[in-house]
């Protein structure tokens, strides 16, 4: 398609006839753009200010939702609830904001969900031809990126989450597939599909990860490219043709809500789990379901979708689970990984336990984000976390180039920083994107006030930026024709 559409463009073009096209074919084609690293490369000159008044190419009012744009041929998509009880997948013109298409889908009864997320939660994948996109009770759907109609749907189990924090998982494309990770805490696993037909081509259980959010990422070492994908206690490689686990680094903890990014051959980890490394899951689910706070949990604290694991739990048949009766409920007895925080560079590659051996660095205490993922840019692994504290370290050997050193903007980040033209992005919950240099001091450069919540990490393509804030959709740019 992507052939079809450069000839037809440039006869278009002999023909005299005008069309409206981006600069360059740079695309952000699923969360946090190319292999999640929130970096576009050919953009060098993206916009430093902006507003709800400047600089404003276009803006749509969407609806509900805290998934990420995505942009891929010149093509915005988004997602939303348009009712109570109905998602919508949206196209839209990169350059215009002309609104392509819209598909809607009713949802039935939805489960339980914690702000700030959202039930749009699951930022779309997209290949030029097929926009690919998870919901909790439909599954994943495959539309056409052209006229949003749909190609195939493909049921999924219902994710269910001890916590009630709601699912938040995105597909990524790879070669001929769509691959999609789900760890819930009822029967988290692993799956690729065709993307051409939906059907499967594997499924890989992860039975001993615990509810969390990380996208997979691809890392290429040694002359192989590995899907690569953290979990509680765990970082794995898989085969992507097969599925099959291939390496696996225990060194991770309890509960994983950033997504890993790849330089090179390393990966590098920023992770907050709360607690220290003692605290299990019993002590984190006593503290959310333990609604009379007596030290125990009866099966009307569950969900149904729970209960038979809380039987199985449950050892000597009281009606109650208690101390390590809750971790045989729900945390695999192999992988009783706790809290803690870490930041850590895992060379890729590698077969069986890699734990020593892929282990480049590893910092404790360093204020990494338990939700904003880790952005590696400029030589530099930089992280932001909840009141705009913000760390960076050297990629190589992890040596601090700076530490705890604020943003100048207080409060929460969900979304994570990206960047491009030696800029860096850092959004904040309360609706302000700073900006600072890149380089080896903290340097602020602009900040700037988009007047709505931010909890989705914005795109960028062709210098321009794709703002998703929780009620509606801005594109920024400077120079504008």
């Amino acid at each position: 398609m992507r052939r079809t559409a450069a000839v037809l463009t440039i006869c278009l073009m002999a023909a005299g006839i005008g069309i409206v096209t981006p600069a360059s074919a740079e695309d952000w084609p699923q969360f946090r753009g190319p292999n999640a690293s929130g970096i576009a490369a050919d953009s060098t000159n993206p916009p430093l200010t902006f507003s709800v008044e400047e600089n404003v190419a276009w803006s749509v009012e969407l609806g509900r939702g805290v998934a990420c744009p995505i942009v891929v041929d010149g093509r915005v998509y988004a997602t939303t609830m348009t009712e109570d009880a109905k998602f919508a997948v949206l196209g839209f013109d990169a350059v215009t904001g002309e609104q392509l298409w819209k598909t809607e889908y009713e949802t039935g009864e939805l489960p339980e969900i914690t702000p700030p997320n959202e039930h749009a939660s699951s930022t779309p994948a997209c290949d030029g031809e097929t926009v690919f996109v998870h919901f909790s009770t439909i599954g994943l759907i495959a539309l056409d990126a052209t006229d949003g109609t749909e190609r195939w749907k493909h049921l999924l189990p219902m994710p269910f989450y001890l916590m009630g924090w709601g699912a938040a998982n995105s597909p990524i494309v790879y070669e001929d597939m769509v691959i999609f990770n789900l760890d819930d805490d009822l029967n988290p696993y692993l799956i690729a599909l065709d993307k051409e037909t939906g059907s499967i081509r594997w499924e890989t259980p992860r039975p001993d990860m615990l509810g969390g959010y990380s996208v997979p990422v691809l890392c290429t070492a040694d002359g192989r490219t590995d899907l690569v994908v953290a979990g509680t206690g765990k970082l794995k490689g898989y085969d992507p043709a097969t599925g099959g686990e291939l390496w696996t680094c225990n060194s991770l903890l309890r509960t994983i809500m950033t997504s890993p990014v790849v330089h090179e051959d390393r990966i590098y980890l920023s992770l907050q789990s709360y607690g220290d490394t003692s605290r299990v899951l019993k002590y984190a689910l006593l503290q959310w379901r333990d609604t009379n706070q007596d030290g125990k949990l009866e099966k009307s604290e569950l969900e149904s979708a729970f209960h038979d694991k809380f039987d199985k739990g449950d050892a000597d048949q009281d009606g109650f689970l208690i101390d390590d009766e809750i971790d045989a409920a729900f945390q695999s007895s192999e992988n009783m990984a706790g809290g803690g925080n870490i930041i850590q560079s895992i060379r890729g590659g590698g077969s069986g336990d890699v734990t020593e051996s892929a282990m480049v660095w590893s910092l404790e205490n360093k204020a990494p984000s338990n939700i904003a993922s880790p952005l590696a840019y400029d030589g530099r692994l930089l992280v932001v976390k909840k009141g705009g504290i913000s760390a960076a370290f050297d990629l190589v050997d992890g040596s601090t180039i700076w530490q705890k050193k604020r943003v100048r903007n207080f409060g929460n980040y969900y979304a994570s920083p990206i960047a491009a033209g030696g800029r860096i992005y850092v959004p904040g919950e309360n609706g302000q994107i700073v900006v600072l240099e890149a380089g080896p001091d903290l340097k602020l450069l602009a900040k700037n006030d988009v007047g709505d919540s931010i909890i989705a990490t914005p795109a960028i393509a062709n210098n321009r930026l794709y703002v998703r804030t929780l009620n509606k959709l801005y594109c920024f740019a400077e120079d504008m024709p």
